[in-house]
């Protein structure tokens, strides 16, 4: 255990005590009903919410997985976020979130009755999506909890194991996320990304300031500082550090190539899928209007990633100069989840120390917040509301989201005291839950005749195999000598098709076994939302009523402007990188891509935000008239 100095334990206890202050000064507001408690009344703006969001995903639990990654992978290591992936961003601003806003509802399962109406199949797609959307944010709840008791074992000065670290950190969160809803948790992470961010950029200096070019190459492989690569990840680590050869072939990562390819096909369709019913998706909600969700979603890649990099690289550099040998001492057992820890203590100076503690706190409150205010709607709306009492006061809706984000708390905490790790909580759910969700969600958007039936099976189908699939594939002797021999990742590569392939079917039994959802519902969901993709038959009926609909072409212009998206995102990734490596020629280069691609998102995008919304608002009004 490191011991913190006087001052920067007064830091982080300032910090803790004027976080709860702000959450119980905006909670009067946040009570005053259901829209204002859980998406802030539609009234903030887009900048603020894509910061909110931003700081939501700069979690601590992430940073500690990203720095890990960067150490044994190098600047190689920012393709493998893919696993989320991290370019489902790019999807969002370029037309999802325009399409989930247009919706005009409070959560995904009540997104459910503008696609599937109420009949039977649509009441069990309802139930389906709320059942996930617990499961997926207790998931999101374990994992924060246990990169945050990881890490506050690590530096705090009191003798505590790290669940019981987490219980404390968790409980103060606790506090004004549920007395506050959102505008709480909204106003806290705007503040708490500042803090972040001035810290990020400060490790970024102390790494440039202290590591030159020349000694990192001493004690890092050749290649290592190349973010490119070919088909295998070509980085020895057997004679510096075999801990991390070791991690490279456990990890299945060895044919690096192969396993970025699958990446990215296993993450064009979750994105094309839209957000999973979380913080995520609870943001695009809050927004405005559907320019606006556009234009947040954008927002978030630019003033997340580079702060974000900045602090992984500054830690890694400083990791990979100064401690080699005590990571070496560690032996097979190191873990390298405890880079980043390791890191701060030996390195940040006192003062900027508590600075930078008080902000990775934050980035755990910011994700802890936003996951724990993304799961009452869904009990409060979808199910009390909805089957129980559809006729209570404002005041009791809201009392009840008290105790369902009180209950969600317990609950997470319960499982997340019993995971082994940060990583595997992530496998467990870029995998099996992610497979799960994937089939189901691309087919209502881009397919008229799926529906709630098949939509329900397809969820079915897709959770239980995620749920079984990891413990059968094991067991084969054939896939086990596979992944031996070649190096590969088993939840990339085999998993995640085996559940998503099991949940298609799913969807299609489903869908085909039944008839299609009544016309006026799928004519009501074409004209309010506009989606490109198979609606034929739905087009044809919209026109008979009104001749002058303009149906969505924007397929080819969507398409163009995700890959321009995915590159402009890498190469903000790549800039703050190759700064601190003092890479510049490298970074110049980075950011010529930034600014090219800029314009032509400007050109190609931006400019036709605002034609798409007036299209849409004319739609909407002769729909009403």
């Amino acid at each position: 255990m490191l011991q913190l100095h006087f001052i920067d334990i007064a830091i982080i206890v300032a910090y803790l005590l004027s976080t709860v202050f702000i959450g119980y000064w905006v909670s009067k507001r946040a009570s005053h009903s259901m829209q204002n408690y859980f998406l802030g009344g539609n009234a903030m703006p887009w900048y603020m919410l894509g910061i909110s969001n931003a700081s939501g995903m700069f979690d601590i639990s992430g940073t500690m997985l990203l720095v890990s990654w960067m150490f044994v992978y190098g600047l190689k290591s920012v393709w493998i976020p893919w696993l989320w992936p991290t370019f489902n961003q790019i999807f969002l601003m370029v037309y999802l979130s325009a399409w989930l806003r247009r919706s005009k509802v409070m959560t995904g399962a009540e997104w459910i009755k503008t696609r599937f109406g109420t009949g039977m199949g649509a009441q069990f797609s309802h139930m389906i999506v709320v059942i996930y959307a617990f499961v997926s944010i207790i998931g999101f709840f374990s994992y924060a909890f246990k990169g945050i008791g990881k890490f506050a074992q690590t530096f705090l000065p009191w003798h505590l194991s790290a669940n019981e670290y987490a219980l404390i950190l968790i409980a103060i969160t606790a506090i004004y996320v549920i007395k506050g809803g959102m505008i709480s948790v909204v106003i806290t992470e705007v503040v708490q990304f500042f803090i972040l961010s001035i810290a990020s950029f400060a490790v970024g200096i102390i790494a440039m300031r202290k590591v030159a070019p020349e000694m990192l190459h001493r004690v890092v492989p050749a290649g290592w500082d190349n973010i490119f690569f070919g088909w295998h990840l070509g980085l020895d680590w057997s004679t510096l550090l075999p801990a991390a050869a070791e991690k490279i072939h456990q990890d299945g990562y060895g044919l690096f190539g192969f396993f970025v390819i699958m990446l990215l096909f296993k993450g064009i369709p979750i994105s094309g899928a839209g957000p999973a019913p979380n913080y995520d998706m609870q943001r695009v909600l809050s927004a405005k209007n559907p320019r606006e969700a556009s234009m947040m979603s954008a927002w978030v890649n630019i003033v997340l990633t580079p702060p974000r990099y900045f602090l992984v690289i500054g830690l890694t550099v400083l990791a990979a100069a100064f401690y080699g040998p005590n990571l070496r001492a560690m032996g097979t057992n190191m873990d390298f989840e405890l880079v980043l820890p390791y890191a701060l203590g030996r390195f940040v100076p006192v003062g900027l120390l508590g600075f930078l503690i008080a902000g990775l706190l934050a980035a755990f409150m910011s994700n802890f917040a936003a996951t724990v205010n993304a799961a009452p709607p869904y009990f409060v709306n979808d199910i009390y509301k909805r089957f129980i009492n559809p006729n209570a006061s404002p005041k009791t809706y809201v009392r009840l989201s008290y105790l369902a984000s009180f209950a969600v708390v317990v609950i997470g905490v319960l499982i997340g005291w019993n995971v082994d790790s940060v990583n595997s909580v992530v496998v467990w759910i870029v995998s099996g839950l992610w497979g799960g969700y994937m089939a189901s969600n691309v087919l209502k958007w881009y397919w008229w005749r799926f529906n709630g039936w098949g939509y329900f099976w397809g969820m079915v189908t897709g959770i239980a195999a995620a749920l079984a699939m990891p413990r059968i594939v094991p067991l084969l002797p054939a896939v086990q000598h596979l992944l031996d021999t070649y190096s590969i990742n088993m939840e990339v590569v085999i998993i995640f098709p085996l559940v998503a392939g099991i949940s298609l079917i799913g969807c299609l039994l489903g869908t085909y076994l039944t008839k299609p959802e009544d016309d006026a519902v799928l004519m009501d969901f074409y004209r309010r939302v506009r989606p490109w993709g198979f609606w034929g038959p739905v087009l044809k009926k919209v026109l008979a009523e009104d001749p002058g609909f303009q149906r969505n072409t924007d397929f080819f212009r969507d398409m163009f402007n995700i890959a321009v998206g995915i590159v402009w995102q890498m190469a903000l990734v790549a800039l703050p990188l190759y700064i601190v490596i003092q890479e510049f020629d490298r970074a110049a280069i980075a950011l010529a891509v930034i600014l090219i691609t800029s314009l032509i998102l400007k050109f190609t995008w931006y400019d036709h935000l605002n034609e798409r919304e007036m299209e849409t608002d004319k739609e909407a009004a002769l729909t009403r008239d």
